[in-house]
């Protein structure tokens, strides 16, 4: 059999991006933003009563209303609903970038240059109207964004002096105590103190499964409560919280521009002056005006505009409903092209849930003596490793005395003075650099815990260096799908997957073997891992780095896509990670390459379509075959069809939800996993 390529690591020793506001893609008519549309509706309808009496007069009771009123009753309606394409046409010109508003603003124009007035003010109304419903049925972050905040009670149940009051949600202050009852949504982040409950927390997660919460754990807004009352401490609110984000983002996603669409909006502005050439060619040709007007119509390239944002958001609400949340499009972008997917373990592979397997004690030292020093050092971190030294000395009765002067060493371990000396607990290397004379010790007991993770102990002695008390022996189980996840990225065609660890070399490398990489590296620090990525993007490989948000930070800012793992406040809030999975599932991971990939494709089909129904309309226009009521046929069927396109999005990654999950992670593996213990390259 090959060979699993391992490295053990002695070294020692980007930014995020902001999402940027832009004109709105989907306002397809250059007009007045959402808001200011719903106040025109007044204004199309007195135009469309007008035009309906201008039609009326003139033929069906032709004689009965002067001429004279049906004109002016005509040219009323034509400047009144011209005017708001003509004011977005004008925001596209100061700002350098005419597309669709322009071309249907100099078709109005010319309509009326020529006495056309019920043609002017039917083709603005036409125009209006169409883009109206095309907004309120197209799929745009808005409807997501509302869903999620509807999520999101207005008012909270608060306790002050034992008692309850409900107030208004902006009257919600951090370390306020909230009272959730059975039935209620969280309307904020925070901390349970008092009560155990049921949660459904589908709206971030993904995960139908209800949660079983209980007494000091983070809850969310949004998420709903099922059985029992709860008290909780507010962490955060409103858009720092973990929802309040996700609607931040999405919002985002449907504002920000990727590299794409700026490319495609500079085409659009190139096109405007082709096709103002072409209906100019067509009225020189024809002395036609309204083949060249017919032209103009047909040439707003609206459905080229909505080509890359109505795909993108609609992969940001199918990436929302699995509880995945990107921070900008161009990490969605990014995760087509990744062929190395690098992991952290710890809490990534691994459940981050330790429990300590053995106790190894040094020479003279009595195993309770060894659990003791560890958990008297280590009662004053958040380590997972500390938090179950903690628990197993707990279980065991164990009398842990009180530590002064602690300090926790970066990559290496913690220092406690205690009663009984100065203790030392964390790294075997780094108690060998401390203590030389221990070296011998540590090594005669590494082989007790071979496979494990080990807290190493040891105690300062006055004048005479060390006592080395020995190791405790901790393990992790890997995840249930992590194998399958990864053959499963072998399957969508990622050419390399490694393990990034600050572990010892012989727990990475049994992790390793068991969900099957090409690669590990052990004992990393924090720098190590960001140089390896480094490394690997010098290499020209598109890398997504997979880690917990904190410890990772700055490799997961060096990846060409990085994810924190867990539904956690500082995780998600985390700037070095572009992506943030809202739980613990590492089907996620293929999800997000294949999202990104299925994005990509259907922009380009979006494209392709816009283009065809384009030049299409221009053939038909130009020779004379498409009358203005084709003309606005074919100036909105690329758009439906664009936006029909991108609404299968919605539903991509329906496998991967509840119930998928296995049968999205466990197909058929079409590529073998190479091991290559060697010590030879792992395969490209």
């Amino acid at each position: 059999m090959a060979q699993l390529d391992t490295k053990h690591h002695h070294t020692k020793g980007h930014h995020h991006a902001k999402a940027t506001a832009g004109n709105d893609p989907m306002n397809c008519c250059g007009h007045l933003d959402a808001e200011s549309s719903e106040r025109n509706i007044l204004l199309y309808l007195a135009g469309g009563v007008m035009l309906i009496a201008a039609f009326l007069g003139r033929k069906v009771f032709p004689g009965v209303i002067d001429e004279r009123v049906v004109s002016a009753l005509a040219l009323v309606a034509a400047l009144a609903l011209g005017s708001v394409m003509v004011w977005g046409a004008w925001k596209e010109l100061i700002k350098g970038r005419a597309s669709t508003a322009s071309l249907a603003s100099l078709a109005i124009i010319a309509s009326i240059a020529i006495g056309q007035y019920e043609t002017a003010g039917w083709l603005a109304l036409v125009l209006l109207v169409a883009d109206q419903f095309l907004r309120r049925t197209s799929i745009s972050a808005q409807r997501v964004i509302a869903d999620l905040i509807r999520l999101t009670p207005d008012v909270a149940r608060v306790v002050r002096d034992g008692q309850e009051h409900e107030v208004s949600l902006a009257d919600v202050r951090t370390g306020d105590v909230v009272r959730v009852r059975p039935g209620e949504n969280l309307s904020v982040d925070g901390v349970i103190i008092a009560g155990r409950t049921t949660l459904d927390q589908a709206s971030l997660t993904g995960e139908a499964a209800p949660h079983e919460a209980t007494v000091n754990e983070d809850v969310y807004a949004g998420t709903t409560n099922l059985t029992g009352t709860i008290d909780l401490r507010v962490t955060k609110l409103g858009t720092e919280t973990t929802i309040g984000k996700v609607t931040e983002l999405i919002a985002a996603a449907e504002r920000t521009k990727t590299a794409r669409q700026l490319l495609i909006e500079q085409v659009a502005t190139f096109y405007v002056p082709v096709a103002i050439s072409l209906a100019f060619l067509a009225w020189f040709l024809t002395a036609d005006v309204m083949r060249a007007i017919n032209v103009l119509i047909v040439a707003c390239p609206g459905a080229l505009l909505l080509a890359s944002p109505t795909a993108t958001v609609a992969a940001f609400a199918a990436a929302a409903r699995l509880g995945v949340m990107i921070k900008q499009p161009t990490h969605l972008e990014a995760a087509a092209d990744v062929d190395t997917v690098v992991f952290d373990k710890t809490g990534t592979l691994t459940t981050g849930k330790f429990t300590v397997s053995r106790l190894a004690p040094g020479p003279g030292v009595d195993p309770g003596d060894l659990l003791a020093a560890a958990a008297c050092a280590e009662q004053h971190s958040n380590h997972p490793l500390a938090k179950s030294i903690m628990n197993t000395a707990a279980a065991a009765r164990v009398v842990v005395p009180g530590s002064t002067d602690y300090e926790e060493i970066h990559g290496r371990g913690v220092k406690a003075r205690t009663a009984t000396g100065v203790l030392y607990v964390g790294r075997a290397t780094w108690l060998a650099e401390l203590f030389p004379a221990i070296k011998g010790d540590i090594d005669a007991v590494a082989s007790k815990i071979e496979g494990m993770s080990g807290v190493h102990v040891a105690r300062a002695l006055d004048g005479q260096g060390g006592q080395y008390l020995g190791v405790v022996g901790l393990e992790d189980k890997v995840r249930f799908n992590a194998k399958a996840v990864m053959d499963k990225l072998r399957e969508i065609g990622v050419r390399r997957l490694s393990i990034l660890t600050g572990d010892r070399l012989s727990v990475a490398e049994r992790v390793g073997r068991t969900v099957g990489v090409d690669s590990v590296e052990a004992e990393c620090l924090p720098e190590d891992k960001h140089t390896e990525i480094k490394i690997l993007g010098s290499q020209h490989r598109k890398t997504l780095m997979v880690g917990d948000g904190i410890n990772d930070g700055a490799a997961l800012a060096q990846a060409d896509v990085g994810v924190a793992m867990r539904l956690s406040g500082s995780d998600i809030a985390a700037n070095s990670a572009g992506i943030a999975l809202m739980n613990d599932d590492l089907s996620r991971i293929p999800f997000i390459l294949e999202l990104g990939r299925r994005n990509r494709a259907v922009i380009t089909q979006n494209i392709v379509l816009a283009v065809v129904v384009a030049l299409l309309g221009l053939a038909l226009a130009t020779t004379g075959r498409l009358d203005t009521v084709g003309a606005l046929f074919f100036h909105f069927v690329g758009d439906v069809l664009v936006i029909a396109n991108s609404f299968r999005l919605f539903r991509f990654g329906e496998a991967y939800s509840v119930g998928g999950e296995e049968q999205a992670t466990t197909q058929p593996v079409k590529k073998s996993v190479g091991l290559n213990l060697s010590g030879t390259p792992a395969p490209a």
